[in-house]
Protein backbone atom coordinates (compact mmCIF):
# COMPACT_ATOMS: atom_id res chain seq x y z
CA UNK A 1 0.00 0.00 0.00
CA UNK A 2 1.17 3.55 -1.12
CA UNK A 3 0.89 6.06 2.09
CA UNK A 4 0.73 9.69 1.51
CA UNK A 5 1.83 11.98 4.90
CA UNK A 6 -0.73 13.49 6.70
CA UNK A 7 -1.27 17.23 5.61
CA UNK A 8 -4.07 19.67 6.16
CA UNK A 9 -4.95 21.66 3.38
CA UNK A 10 -8.39 23.46 2.39
CA UNK A 11 -10.86 22.50 0.98
CA UNK A 12 -10.73 22.84 -2.75
CA UNK A 13 -7.43 21.38 -2.26
CA UNK A 14 -8.25 18.13 -0.33
CA UNK A 15 -10.66 17.61 -2.69
CA UNK A 16 -8.25 18.39 -6.25
CA UNK A 17 -5.87 15.99 -4.32
CA UNK A 18 -8.29 13.30 -3.67
CA UNK A 19 -9.39 13.33 -7.81
CA UNK A 20 -5.72 13.25 -9.02
CA UNK A 21 -4.71 10.62 -6.47
CA UNK A 22 -7.61 8.83 -8.55
CA UNK A 23 -6.72 9.78 -11.81
CA UNK A 24 -2.83 9.07 -11.55
CA UNK A 25 -4.09 5.79 -10.20
CA UNK A 26 -6.49 5.02 -13.88
CA UNK A 27 -3.35 6.43 -15.89
CA UNK A 28 -0.71 4.74 -14.47
CA UNK A 29 -2.92 1.54 -14.05
CA UNK A 30 -2.26 1.32 -10.85
CA UNK A 31 -2.09 -1.74 -8.86
CA UNK A 32 -1.53 -1.25 -5.28
CA UNK A 33 -4.01 0.82 -3.09
CA UNK A 34 -3.12 4.73 -2.20
CA UNK A 35 -4.08 5.24 1.15
CA UNK A 36 -4.31 9.37 2.64
CA UNK A 37 -5.18 10.79 5.95
CA UNK A 38 -5.40 14.56 5.93
CA UNK A 39 -7.19 17.45 8.02
CA UNK A 40 -9.05 20.78 6.42
CA UNK A 41 -8.28 24.40 7.43
CA UNK A 42 -10.46 26.36 7.19
CA UNK A 43 -13.03 24.49 8.52
CA UNK A 44 -15.35 23.37 5.48
CA UNK A 45 -18.56 22.02 4.33
CA UNK A 46 -18.61 19.64 1.75
CA UNK A 47 -21.68 18.80 -0.59
CA UNK A 48 -22.42 15.70 -2.19
CA UNK A 49 -21.98 15.53 -6.11
CA UNK A 50 -24.90 16.41 -7.02
CA UNK A 51 -26.46 17.83 -3.81
CA UNK A 52 -28.61 21.15 -4.04
CA UNK A 53 -26.66 24.06 -1.87
CA UNK A 54 -29.76 26.04 -1.67
CA UNK A 55 -30.22 24.76 2.29
CA UNK A 56 -26.81 26.59 3.23
CA UNK A 57 -26.76 30.51 4.38
CA UNK A 58 -23.81 31.55 2.90
CA UNK A 59 -23.13 34.20 4.40
CA UNK A 60 -23.05 32.82 8.38
CA UNK A 61 -20.26 30.50 6.52
CA UNK A 62 -18.21 33.31 5.13
CA UNK A 63 -18.71 35.34 8.85
CA UNK A 64 -17.40 31.81 10.46
CA UNK A 65 -14.61 31.24 8.08
CA UNK A 66 -16.01 28.25 6.91
CA UNK A 67 -15.45 27.50 3.54
CA UNK A 68 -17.64 25.01 0.89
CA UNK A 69 -16.60 22.79 -1.69
CA UNK A 70 -18.19 19.46 -3.70
CA UNK A 71 -16.75 16.45 -3.60
CA UNK A 72 -16.32 13.60 -6.01
CA UNK A 73 -18.72 11.69 -4.49
CA UNK A 74 -22.37 11.08 -3.35
CA UNK A 75 -24.50 11.50 -0.39
CA UNK A 76 -25.09 14.43 1.76
CA UNK A 77 -22.90 17.14 3.31
CA UNK A 78 -20.31 17.44 6.21
CA UNK A 79 -18.85 19.94 8.25
CA UNK A 80 -15.02 19.14 8.11
CA UNK A 81 -14.00 20.84 11.26
CA UNK A 82 -12.66 18.57 14.56
CA UNK A 83 -12.15 15.77 12.36
CA UNK A 84 -9.63 13.25 10.37
CA UNK A 85 -10.27 12.45 6.83
CA UNK A 86 -9.30 9.42 4.93
CA UNK A 87 -9.01 8.60 1.57
CA UNK A 88 -8.41 5.19 -0.13
CA UNK A 89 -8.23 4.45 -4.35
CA UNK A 90 -7.86 0.82 -5.21
CA UNK A 91 -8.65 -1.25 -8.44
CA UNK A 92 -11.89 -2.53 -8.40
CA UNK A 93 -10.03 -6.09 -8.87
CA UNK A 94 -7.56 -5.61 -6.06
CA UNK A 95 -10.92 -6.37 -3.62
CA UNK A 96 -12.81 -9.92 -3.07
CA UNK A 97 -15.85 -8.47 -4.06
CA UNK A 98 -15.32 -5.01 -5.81
CA UNK A 99 -18.09 -4.97 -8.03
CA UNK A 100 -20.57 -5.02 -5.34
CA UNK A 101 -20.30 -1.61 -3.78
CA UNK A 102 -21.44 -2.38 -0.25
CA UNK A 103 -18.99 -5.18 0.40
CA UNK A 104 -16.23 -3.41 -1.17
CA UNK A 105 -16.96 -0.26 1.56
CA UNK A 106 -16.24 -3.20 3.97
CA UNK A 107 -13.59 -4.46 2.82
CA UNK A 108 -11.71 -1.11 2.71
CA UNK A 109 -12.96 0.08 5.71
CA UNK A 110 -11.75 -2.99 7.55
CA UNK A 111 -8.13 -0.95 7.48
CA UNK A 112 -9.86 1.81 9.59
CA UNK A 113 -11.52 -0.70 12.42
CA UNK A 114 -8.27 -2.65 12.47
CA UNK A 115 -6.23 0.96 13.16
CA UNK A 116 -8.96 1.68 15.90
CA UNK A 117 -8.90 -1.27 17.68
CA UNK A 118 -4.92 -0.50 18.34
CA UNK A 119 -6.47 2.79 20.37
CA UNK A 120 -8.68 0.60 22.05
CA UNK A 121 -11.99 1.75 20.06
CA UNK A 122 -14.08 -1.14 18.35
CA UNK A 123 -16.00 -0.08 15.60
CA UNK A 124 -18.73 -2.43 13.73
CA UNK A 125 -20.48 -1.94 10.94
CA UNK A 126 -24.15 0.43 10.89
CA UNK A 127 -27.45 -0.93 9.77
CA UNK A 128 -29.28 0.71 6.92
CA UNK A 129 -31.94 2.97 8.99
CA UNK A 130 -35.00 4.89 6.69
CA UNK A 131 -34.27 8.15 6.56
CA UNK A 132 -37.22 10.27 9.11
CA UNK A 133 -36.49 13.80 7.87
CA UNK A 134 -34.50 15.85 4.85
CA UNK A 135 -31.14 15.29 7.07
CA UNK A 136 -28.99 17.67 4.76
CA UNK A 137 -26.18 16.70 7.20
CA UNK A 138 -24.77 13.44 6.17
CA UNK A 139 -23.60 12.11 9.49
CA UNK A 140 -27.76 12.12 10.48
CA UNK A 141 -28.40 9.26 7.63
CA UNK A 142 -26.88 5.69 8.54
CA UNK A 143 -26.16 3.02 6.22
CA UNK A 144 -25.01 -0.80 6.30
CA UNK A 145 -20.82 1.28 5.19
CA UNK A 146 -20.69 3.41 8.38
CA UNK A 147 -18.42 2.70 10.83
CA UNK A 148 -20.30 2.94 14.37
CA UNK A 149 -19.30 2.53 18.15
CA UNK A 150 -21.53 0.90 20.41
CA UNK A 151 -24.59 2.05 17.97
CA UNK A 152 -23.29 5.49 16.97
CA UNK A 153 -22.14 6.46 13.86
CA UNK A 154 -18.48 7.44 14.41
CA UNK A 155 -17.42 7.19 10.57
CA UNK A 156 -19.11 7.95 6.87
CA UNK A 157 -17.61 7.03 4.52
CA UNK A 158 -18.64 7.73 0.52
CA UNK A 159 -17.63 6.25 -3.01
CA UNK A 160 -17.31 7.40 -6.65
CA UNK A 161 -15.94 5.02 -9.22
CA UNK A 162 -13.22 5.70 -12.47
CA UNK A 163 -12.78 3.04 -15.18
CA UNK A 164 -12.74 0.05 -12.80
CA UNK A 165 -10.95 1.90 -10.07
CA UNK A 166 -12.46 3.30 -6.71
CA UNK A 167 -12.09 6.19 -4.20
CA UNK A 168 -13.57 5.75 -0.99
CA UNK A 169 -12.84 8.75 1.34
CA UNK A 170 -14.81 9.52 4.39
CA UNK A 171 -15.02 11.53 7.52
CA UNK A 172 -13.41 10.16 11.17
CA UNK A 173 -15.28 12.47 13.77
CA UNK A 174 -12.64 13.67 16.21
CA UNK A 175 -15.02 16.05 17.87
CA UNK A 176 -18.23 18.36 17.14
CA UNK A 177 -19.79 21.45 17.30
CA UNK A 178 -23.39 20.49 17.80
CA UNK A 179 -24.71 24.18 17.97
CA UNK A 180 -22.41 24.72 14.87
CA UNK A 181 -23.79 21.81 13.17
CA UNK A 182 -27.63 22.77 14.28
CA UNK A 183 -27.05 26.46 12.78
CA UNK A 184 -25.54 25.21 9.48
CA UNK A 185 -27.49 22.57 8.85
CA UNK A 186 -31.06 24.12 10.43
CA UNK A 187 -32.14 21.00 11.93
CA UNK A 188 -31.53 19.18 15.14
CA UNK A 189 -28.43 16.69 15.82
CA UNK A 190 -29.29 14.10 17.64
CA UNK A 191 -26.62 13.72 20.12
CA UNK A 192 -28.01 9.82 20.31
CA UNK A 193 -27.16 8.99 16.84
CA UNK A 194 -23.43 9.77 16.61
CA UNK A 195 -20.39 9.97 18.29
CA UNK A 196 -16.61 11.07 17.99
CA UNK A 197 -13.28 10.19 19.26
CA UNK A 198 -13.23 12.22 22.14
CA UNK A 199 -16.57 11.36 23.36
CA UNK A 200 -15.48 7.91 23.57
CA UNK A 201 -11.97 8.16 25.41
CA UNK A 202 -11.23 12.34 26.26
CA UNK A 203 -7.44 11.45 26.57
CA UNK A 204 -6.89 10.57 23.05
CA UNK A 205 -5.35 13.16 21.58
CA UNK A 206 -5.91 14.30 17.43
CA UNK A 207 -2.01 13.59 16.99
CA UNK A 208 -2.52 10.29 18.75
CA UNK A 209 -5.37 9.19 15.98
CA UNK A 210 -3.04 10.50 13.20
CA UNK A 211 0.12 8.38 14.61
CA UNK A 212 -1.97 5.62 14.64
CA UNK A 213 -2.86 5.47 11.40
CA UNK A 214 0.01 6.45 9.75
CA UNK A 215 2.71 4.04 11.61
CA UNK A 216 2.38 1.36 9.12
Amino acid sequence: MKFIPFEVKTGNENMKIDSELLDFAVESKLQEPIFRLYGWSPACVSLGRNQKDDFLDKEFLTRNNIDIVRRLTGGRALLHDKELTYSYVCPVAFLKNGENVVESYKEISQFLIEKLEKIGIHTEFGTQKAIRTKFDFCMLISTGADLCYQGKKLIGSAQCRKNGYILQHGSILYDYDKDLLEKIFKEKVNTDEIISIKEINPSIEMQNLVDVFCNC
